[in-house]
């Protein structure tokens, strides 16, 4: 295996040769995992645990502290742009456990004076004291998990709040927070058309900053995977799409992201690192990092179980895998996530961030441009509307 060398040595010596060809690393955020929830809904595919018992919060503050302890001389040097505290439900932890873990961030690493912190939230999770306290605490920004102003459609997502606890939620975190995305799907089981833009209606009147709308998909692994419920066809869902990029772009969103509208200034820092091949330090239960070095770009993720990942993080056995990226999957992993960007990226970010000339995946930009899924000119290159429809094929091109 390469060694892992911290950052603050990574500057190459005269006349070395280098793996990657970076100078320097890209930006870099802080994921933090917080695995719990209350009840974990049909189509959710991520790493979280229903809370049967008592939540161990103390333990796994505990854990954290650990896990960011030793890993901070793999980013020796370096300011952290964002955190985001994502789960699971974030928002099951008391405001001073998340008092504790920032604290002992600050003390930890450099975090950059303006650094956007967000913590996603549930609804049903909501109470006025303890969301002040998160604000207290150094959050910044609030990301709500709404889904649907609906209520036959939040049954049928399984989600724990009701239709007039999600207004609710939303009203007061904006009161709070003032930067607050609110989480919504379309392509519900059995939704019309009118039902999707009367949710997406309903989230402008409310008047966040951010407003995240997902296609929901049917994952592997999942109950709705598994005993898929009746969906609208392509066509509805395409209609429905398009219908909501409209309604919010007339009411001030820009569409930034293949599913991320925002009010100017407000699009979310923390997601555009990841989209832009930023890198990414994750700690927690099942957490992903992505860390550059001169020499190599590594993968991580953390154990999932979460006593497995407290128990590993006193003995140092809470990494459950990690892999060194070949050179031949910088530019599939850097157009993996640039191309859901509508407006594109410069092309000075790809070499910043992979350390490799664009000349590398000329031949996939070709044929890209001759499928008519990408426009570039000498400085910029972006996804054609067709390619934002069809961006599987797009990616597959880079793929290949």
């Amino acid at each position: 295996m390469i060694p892992i060398i911290p950052v603050s040595d990574t500057r190459p010596l005269a006349g070395e040769i280098t793996l990657t060809g970076l100078r320097n690393p890209p930006p870099l955020s802080l994921y933090i995992h917080i695995p719990w929830c209350v009840r974990k809904c049909p189509y959710c595919d991520f790493n979280s645990h229903e809370s049967r018992n008592p939540i161990p919060e103390t333990a796994y503050v505990d854990a954290l502290i650990a896990d960011l302890e030793q890993a901070t001389p793999n980013i020796w040097g370096r300011k952290v742009r964002s955190i985001f505290f994502g789960g699971g439900t974030p928002s099951l932890f008391s405001a001073e456990a998340i008092d504790r873990i920032l604290s002992n961030v600050r003390a930890l690493v450099q975090l950059e004076y303006d650094a956007e912190i967000t913590l996603e939230a549930n609804p049903g999770t909501f109470e006025a004291e303890r969301f002040a306290g998160f604000k207290t605490a150094g959050v910044n920004r609030l990301s709500l998990g709404i889904q649907s102003f609906n209520e036959k459609h939040l049954k049928s997502l399984g989600r724990i709040h009701d239709a007039k606890e999600a207004r609710n939620a939303a009203k007061h975190a904006i009161d709070i927070f003032g930067n607050v995305n609110l989480d919504l799907m379309y392509g519900l089981p059995e939704q019309t058309m009118e039902e999707a833009l009367n949710d997406i209606q309903t989230a402008i009147d409310l008047g966040p900053t951010h407003i995240s709308a997902y296609h929901l998909t049917l994952e592997p692994n999942t109950p709705f995977y598994h005993k898929p419920p009746v969906l609208p066809d392509d066509d509805s869902s395409a209609e429905m799409q398009e219908s909501i990029e409209n309604l919010l772009g007339k009411h001030g969103y820009e569409h930034y992201e293949t599913s991320a509208f925002a009010k100017h200034g407000k699009r979310c820092r923390h997601n555009l690192n990841y989209w832009l091949f930023g890198d990414y330090l994750g700690i927690g239960a099942g957490a992903h990092s992505k860390l550059s070095f001169h020499d190599h770009i590594m993968r991580q993720s953390r154990t999932k179980q979460p006593n497995a990942y407290m128990k590993g993080t006193v003995d140092n056995t809470h990494i459950d895998s990690e892999r060194i990226l070949e050179k031949e999957d910088f530019g599939f992993e850097f157009m993996m996530n640039a191309l859901r960007l509508t407006e594109g990226f410069d092309i000075t970010q790809f070499s910043a961030t992979t350390g490799k000339s664009l000349i590398s995946i000329e031949a996939a930009l070709r044929k890209a441009e001759q499928k008519g899924l990408i426009s570039r000119t000498p400085t910029h290159i972006a996804p054609t509307l067709l390619g934002q429809r069809f961006l599987n094929e797009l990616l597959q091109l880079f793929m290949d």
